[in-house]
């Protein structure tokens, strides 16, 4: 599908039954076609006027085409340029692509290859235009889709993912648990070719390893006892799209293998399946976790590191970027209102100035649920200091000096655990320790969830 733009072409080719044939079947795919005897007649078109694609075949006489490659990237960088060669000249095609060529075409060829060639490069320019726009608007903007924040991190981060959007590469995303990785993972699919297939997404924490197994790769009918059907799995539901495995950390060594092979080889089996089955998919996997560090504790392999680190992103955590604290707090704030149907449109200036100074361990998740619980505790127009859940003093800094050591780890974990709404699994995982060794602190501590 073409873009609202007419696309020109330029054809240049010494055969006049070339030309003739290409601007006729281009002309009925919608585009605006022009032609070239040679490369001295190409340049002088090229000086008149700009071309969003030409077509060069390799030999010509007066000025063959890779010559008039160097001089058109030159003359009109911005132009794509496919080469056209004989099948025997192969090199000719790769010193082409050197020079900075975009595609090659191999004589003989059919049309419909032509065609396809050329609504790549289409769809190719279509996003770097749209990357350029969102470029240049980035510097004013404080949201990109649901990311928001106008830190300097931040705005790296919304500059990088537009970049990484666009390859098919394999992204990590690491990040403290709360800080939006999975949104991170969405926002790079939505600004990818892949943006109109399906996000599928899959907590590998959340499940023993034979349920992941089955989750990822599907089953057959039969395969186990409660198997009363064959379902698919999230690789093969994920096809043309993108696979989100969040918390890959958590996987056991053996899940670790069979996911190595299938991103190396794209094709799995599903649990008491002997069909292979192949499945296209981008994967971007994301953990709270150091797998450096797992890698060196033997929990975790380092080929399958290595084959998902292949682009890296980190999240970084609120407490490193508190200029952003008011805009995603006034976001909850409206949102919340709105869901509740209380007319509470502000928050009190001493609010956000605790706000900002509260270390928040549990990042944005955290700061979510403290605006709702404040919207729903709160009383009047503005969200005040006392309507936070976290305790604090009249001037709004806890007084910690002089407190014995167990009382700061007492509240400490009372205000992870209160920011993930008594989920003990998440709290220990932002506190970086067990669920055992939490539950042995909470009972210690007289906590509960």
């Amino acid at each position: 599908m073409l873009p609202h733009k007419k696309i020109s072409i330029l054809v240049v080719d010494d055969e006049l039954s070339i030309r003739e044939a290409f601007y006729d079947w281009l002309k009925q795919e919608g585009y605006e076609v022009d032609t070239a005897a040679d490369g001295l007649e190409a340049l002088a078109k090229v000086k008149e006027r700009h071309y969003d694609i030409m077509l060069i075949d390799v030999k010509m006489p007066n000025m063959d085409g890779i010559t008039l490659l160097k001089r058109l990237k030159e003359e009109d960088p911005d132009t794509a340029v496919v080469m056209m060669t004989a099948y025997g000249a192969i090199q000719d095609a790769v010193e082409a692509m050197k020079l900075g060529a975009n595609d090659y075409l191999l004589k003989p060829f059919e049309l419909d290859e032509l065609s396809l060639t050329i609504e790549k490069l289409v769809q190719i320019q279509t996003l770097a235009m749209e990357n350029l726009i969102l470029k240049d608007q980035m510097a004013s903007f404080s949201r990109f889709d649901n990311l928001i924040g106008q830190s300097a991190p931040m705005l790296k981060l919304f500059e990088t993912i537009i970049n990484v959007a666009q390859s098919d590469a394999t992204v990590l995303i690491t990040g403290e648990t709360g800080t939006g990785k999975e949104l991170v993972a969405r926002t790079i699919h939505a600004h990818s070719p892949r943006r109109y297939s399906p996000f599928i997404a899959i907590n590998c924490g959340a499940f023993t390893e034979n349920l992941l197994e089955s989750e990822i790769f599907g089953h057959d009918k039969g395969a186990f006892t409660d198997a009363k059907f064959t379902k698919k799995g999230r690789l093969e539901m994920a096809n043309a799209g993108t696979l989100f495995l969040d918390e890959v950390g958590d996987i056991s060594m053996k899940m670790q293998i069979d996911l190595l092979r299938v991103l190396e080889t794209h094709e799995f089996t599903r649990v008491g399946g002997t069909t292979a089955i192949r499945s296209d998919f981008r994967v971007i996997a994301a953990t709270h976790q150091d797998l450096k560090e797992s890698i060196r504790n033997r929990t975790f392999r380092q080929d399958l590191y290595y084959r998902l680190n292949v682009i890296h992103l980190e999240v970084p955590p609120l407490r490193e970027r508190p200029e952003d604290i008011p805009l995603l707090a006034r976001h909850f704030l409206r949102r919340y209102a709105t869901e509740t149907g209380k007319k509470i449109d502000s928050l009190h200036p001493k609010t956000l100035a605790e706000m900002q100074r509260y270390h928040w361990p549990g990042n944005i998740r955290e700061l979510e649920n403290a605006i709702e619980r404040a919207v729903v505790v709160g009383k009047g127009r503005q969200i005040k200091p006392g309507d936070l859940p976290f305790v604090l003093d009249p001037e709004g800094a806890e007084e910690v000096s002089g407190l014995p050591l167990k009382e700061v780890e007492r509240r400490h974990i009372a205000r992870v655990l209160a920011a993930q709404g008594g989920h003990v699994s998440n709290a220990a995982k932002v506190l970086k320790i067990t669920r055992g060794t939490l539950y042995e602190k909470m009972k210690k501590y007289g906590l509960t969830s």
